[in-house]
């Protein structure tokens, strides 16, 4: 059980996001769900300074589509992180274990292929109550928690190359 609230930060930690440009996948699936996830996650980018028309969203039917989704972004635009939203809620059998471990894999893989912050937003519940309670419920929203990991990788990422370029 999550002991912290999602959306609660210290505003003062995250960098200005306003030169900074993300790509959002949001599953369709379970959409009231991952609706939820990516309006907190654009809010929140909003706050930290993004401009509009530097917060790409685009859908994908499933959460097992979010990483190509997130290599789309990868290949076709010039993002500065890449958000993949999306909600997997355990059944009665296997296809939750397979799903949530594909979509880490994939993550895990398109970060370090394309060298580019690739942000992992995939709630991994037992049951539709603990997905709503991270969406926006009483435990916040991972949504916003996602998006400002984006920010702040991004800003990480940054300070490594004006480093080497000051060498």
């Amino acid at each position: 059980m999550a002991t912290k609230n999602l959306s609660e930060y210290d505003l003062s930690s995250v960098p200005d996001g306003n030169e900074m440009k993300f790509g959002i996948v949001v599953s369709e699936w379970n959409y009231e769900i991952t609706g939820a996830l990516a309006r907190g996650a654009v809010e929140t980018l909003k706050k930290h300074g993004v401009q509009d028309d530097n917060i790409l969203v685009k859908h994908v039917p499933g959460s097992f589509e979010l990483t190509l989704g997130g290599q789309f972004f990868a290949e076709y635009t010039d993002v500065s992180a890449i958000i993949l939203l999306g909600c997997v809620i355990q059944g009665e059998t296997r296809h939750f274990d397979f799903i949530c471990q594909g979509v880490a894999k994939g993550a895990t893989d398109l970060n370090i292929k394309y060298n580019l912050p690739v942000i992992f937003g995939l709630l991994t519940t037992d049951n539709q109550q603990q997905a709503i309670d991270r969406s926006g419920g009483r435990l916040g929203n991972k949504g916003d928690e996602a998006a400002v990991t984006a920010i702040k990788m991004v800003a990480l990422q940054n300070g490594f190359e004006s480093e080497i370029a000051e060498e």
